[in-house]
């Protein structure tokens, strides 16, 4: 599998996919178990459509990757205890491939950026998926970036009113909370940078909807838009929104969707449903994976997250709208 491209930009998405797939059919035990469970004959799938994919859970409880192979990297999701996500990653080179070739497309050539980072809940999370990009990120730059513990650093204020009246690009990347703390620290005109919000609240303070936050970031900050960052650990690629919500991913990258109640349905376009992820950079662990999301697919692939599944309730399809 080594041989596919899969960062190249051409027309070839289905097949690629469709050859992972049966690779990692043959070769990753716990994904060719679920697909035995479903009843698929590995070689009938000759569409996107017809891929099982893995729920999420799964990299909670089973070493999803695949037979035989040596692993460089363990990244592991937030939280605490034995809920935590594990991504088993035997290739560091294509994560950091996904991630340097993803940023350069949305935002330009890391040579003319200064990359700020504000994520101190992940510092304490040294397997962070997040940490890992935002910190390679940072040191591929030829600008003065730097990781930030704090909002309230002084440091990073400088920083930013520096970096406000230079000329060279600045991105500021930052969990949720922590951008809402920077902005109850004093008044800041940062209308020349570019912001971007990775969602959470890790506990830190109330969840409020992304509408909300952007609202209060917009205003505090003197921006006319506010970007996100959608991705996890059990991912090696990450869509970006350019501040009105809907995320577009990277051609190796496919987001789907399929009807709340019933797993194995095709979606209807522009139809609210759970969503799905194709991530052809997963391609030692599982690049077909069912995520806790709810979201909506339109028509030119863009997507938008409009909230979470309460899987322990899915048959009273109650949601955790954000």
């Amino acid at each position: 599998m080594t041989t596919i491209d899969i960062f190249a930009a051409d027309d070839n998405f289905e097949a690629k996919a469709l050859g992972i797939f049966r690779f990692q059919a043959y070769e990753n035990e716990i994904y060719s178990a679920y697909i035995k469970h479903l009843g698929v004959e590995v070689e009938s799938v000759q569409s996107l459509e017809e891929i099982p994919f893995l729920p999420i859970e799964f990299f909670k409880t089973q070493r999803v990757v695949c037979d035989n192979l040596s692993i460089e990297k363990v990244f592991k999701s937030s939280g605490t205890g034995g809920n935590r996500s594990i991504h088993y990653i035997v290739d560091t080179s294509l994560y950091e491939a996904s991630f340097i070739l993803n940023f350069e497309r949305e935002f330009g050539s890391l040579d003319e950026i200064c990359i700020l980072g504000l994520l101190p809940s992940y510092q304490d999370n040294p397997d962070s998926s997040l940490l890992y990009m935002m910190n390679e990120l940072i040191e591929r730059t030829h600008a003065n970036g730097s990781q930030y513990l704090a909002a309230k650093d002084p440091k990073l204020l400088v920083k930013l009113k520096k970096a406000n009246q230079s000329k060279l690009k600045t991105v500021l990347v930052g969990v949720s909370f922590a951008l809402l703390d920077l902005v109850e620290s004093q008044e800041l005109d940062l209308s020349n940078l570019i912001v971007i919000e990775t969602g959470g609240m890790k506990g830190r303070r109330k969840e409020i909807t992304r509408d909300e936050l952007h609202t209060t970031l917009k205003n505090k900050l003197k921006l006319k838009q506010v970007y996100s960052e959608y991705g996890m650990c059990e991912l090696l690629s990450q869509a970006y929104s350019k501040g009105d919500g809907i995320f577009t991913s990277p051609p190796w990258m496919r987001v789907l969707t399929r009807p709340l109640e019933e797993p194995f349905s095709k979606m209807v376009e522009g139809s609210n449903g759970v969503v799905k992820i194709i991530d052809l950079a997963n391609i030692y662990s599982c690049s077909f994976i069912e995520t806790s999301d709810l979201g909506k697919v339109y028509s030119d692939g863009s997507f938008e997250i409009l909230g979470r599944v309460d899987h322990a309730q899915l048959r009273g399809c109650n949601l955790m709208i954000q």
